[in-house]
């Protein structure tokens, strides 16, 4: 099973965290606070980081911009679970680069479901690469084994999430994806709303694909999102 990190500096939620997710076979550490959190990520690569956000000396919004800059520790995925549930702290949570975000106090089966969706979009081979051949629409086409995407003539590095939003917005080019069915395929979770996870992720895998002239994502009000493979050149709003 999975290695999983959990960076919190209250020790009852460190241990109750590390006992559900070791019920379920995973191998758990855990770490006080950011700085040695980060030493253990860097250490050891787990397969995934469950980060509180309100530490001493470094907080997770640091503790996960640190490790999204470093090469060793930069697709690792992270659950952030939090206390703090506003908008404004989910956006600087996806911004700072998460890639999922539990408000405190949580549902332990709903925390096994989130850890499980994580492990699943970043095993060694992700899901849209069970397809035997390359995905291609229009000016872009999708390399699995390497998480990347050819725009035209660029190879674009994408995180494990942004990679399965392409592809799932590719399965269904022309067509809208609404946010309820992106949480569905992608998060592995049933819909509740959550519009503000979609809309930074998108902002974030546009700002990859997206050339000064073309744009390739469009937003479709009240209705979600939809691919436009062979692009564009109006931006549309996220």
């Amino acid at each position: 099973m999975a290695r999983i990190l959990v960076i919190d500096d209250d020790a009852a939620i460190a241990e109750l965290v590390k006992v559900n997710l070791e019920i379920l076979g995973h191998q758990c550490s855990t770490a006080s606070d950011g700085v040695k959190g980060l030493a253990l990520a860097q250490q050891n690569r787990p397969d995934l980081i469950i980060l509180d956000v309100m530490m001493p000396d470094l907080s997770g919004f640091t503790v996960c911009q640190r490790l999204r800059q470093n090469t060793g520790t930069q697709t690792i995925p992270v659950l952030m679970l939090t206390a703090l549930s506003m908008t404004k702290d989910k956006v600087q949570g996806f911004d700072s680069g998460c890639d999922d975000y539990l408000d405190k106090p949580f549902e332990i089966p709903e925390l096994q479901v989130r850890v499980r969706a994580l492990l699943r979009r970043a095993g060694s081979v992700p899901q849209s690469a069970t397809l035997p051949e390359i995905l291609t629409a229009g000016e872009i086409t999708l390399v699995p084994e390497n998480l990347q995407a050819k725009v035209r003539e660029r190879i674009v590095k994408l995180t494990p999430t942004e990679f399965e939003i392409l592809h799932c917005l590719m399965q269904h080019h022309g067509q809208t994806v609404s946010t309820g069915k992106l949480l569905e395929e992608v998060w592995g979770y049933a819909p509740d709303d959550d519009v503000d996870t979609i809309r930074v992720h998108i902002r974030h895998l546009r700002t990859r694909l997206e050339a000064s002239d073309r744009k390739y994502i469009r937003t479709v009000y009240g209705g979600g999102y939809q691919l436009v493979p062979e692009g564009f050149t109006k931006q549309g709003s996220d």
